[in-house]
């Protein structure tokens, strides 16, 4: 069997592959600038006579599969297969493998990171003092910018999966309380305590988002959840900027009705003006998107990946996590 990888691949991961399936052509869409469009994926397959695909970015549609039959599986380095059509995959009986941890520790490192810069005023202690402000006496940064520390403080996750886990045990050094709301997630760790979505809320020193968009979470934190926060509290959104309602967010921030806001995701990217004046509020701390941002996630995402695939290939068995539609393939079959 040959496999087309379009995504981002290591030397290591290709060498597994074709050990694995026989061969594979290498296609990044890094090289294309872009992600190939529909008729530039065909085409790569056809030619290729690829039988199984693992991709990144492109779009991988309903005409896809039917222009090119033989596919046997799709994988997809992302932490939702958002870009495959997985209904057209499954009536097809075709497993689509996704990587959903794959940048979880990408995101616990840079969440902590932007939590103590926001709580000591990293940006706006250095500044001051590369505008050369600092012309009191010694103490005077010292009074000036005394911030928080980290440790003892509650932290309330929305949304409890691989990055919330992540965050959360990274956090346990900082003898965090951790508590969380997720419906469909139930932790095993005793020092985790899964409450109600007020009570995150209403108890937390620091709120965080790890919401998927979909249907049912767009515009799920709305006035009631965000009224519920105490004066001091932070929120920390890098999942999606729409599962936040954002006229309730501006009031908050805007009123000071909560400290401020730690923000990785906008409701348009680019922003466009509506973001920027969140954005530039005084109380939120912002970075364009970079949550997932590191070289390492690629690393992840091929070792995920490459596991997954061992097992179904080797073993003929759909009793793989990381088999994003599974569960209906189980049925169908």
């Amino acid at each position: 069997m040959n496999v087309l990888v379009t995504a981002p691949y290591n030397d290591e991961g290709l060498v597994k592959l074709k050990e694995l399936f026989g061969d594979c052509t290498y296609r990044c869409w890094k090289e294309n600038g872009r992600a190939y469009n529909e008729a530039e994926l065909i085409a790569l397959l056809k030619e290729s006579k690829a039988e199984g695909l693992i991709a990144e970015l492109d779009k991988v549609t309903e005409n896809v599969f039917a222009e090119v039959p033989e596919l046997k599986f799709v994988g997809v380095c992302r932490g939702m297969p958002s870009n495959v059509d997985v209904e057209a995959a499954t009536k097809r009986g075709i497993p689509v493998f996704y990587t959903p941890a794959r940048n979880a520790q990408a995101v616990a490192e840079l969440f902590i990171g932007n939590l103590i810069t926001f709580y000591r005023h990293t940006i706006a202690s250095s500044e001051w003092l590369k505008q050369e402000k600092w012309d009191g006496d010694y103490l005077q940064a010292y009074l000036k910018f005394k911030g928080n520390e980290i440790t003892g403080k509650t932290i309330g996750m929305v949304g409890f999966g691989a990055v919330g886990q992540r965050i959360a045990s990274v956090l346990e050094s900082f003898q965090c309380s951790i508590q969380y709301y997720d419906p469909y997630v139930e932790s095993q760790n005793p020092n985790h305590t899964r409450v109600s979505l007020d009570e995150v809320f209403s108890t937390s020193d620091v709120v965080s988002i790890h919401l998927p968009r979909t249907e049912e979470t767009i515009g799920m934190i709305d006035e009631h959840y965000l009224g519920l926060m105490k004066e001091e509290a932070i929120l920390v959104n890098t999942s999606r900027a729409v599962v936040v309602k954002r006229d309730a967010l501006v009031h908050v921030l805007k009123e000071g009705k909560i400290r401020g806001a730690i923000l990785d995701v906008f409701y348009h990217e680019p922003p466009d003006k509506s973001d920027y004046e969140i954005i530039k509020l005084p109380n939120v701390l912002a970075t364009p998107h970079l949550a997932g941002a590191s070289y390492e996630v690629e690393d992840h995402h091929v070792s995920i990946m490459n596991q997954a695939l061992t097992k179904w290939y080797i073993k003929r068995t759909l009793d793989v996590p990381t088999i994003y539609n599974q569960k209906s393939l189980n049925v169908k079959s």
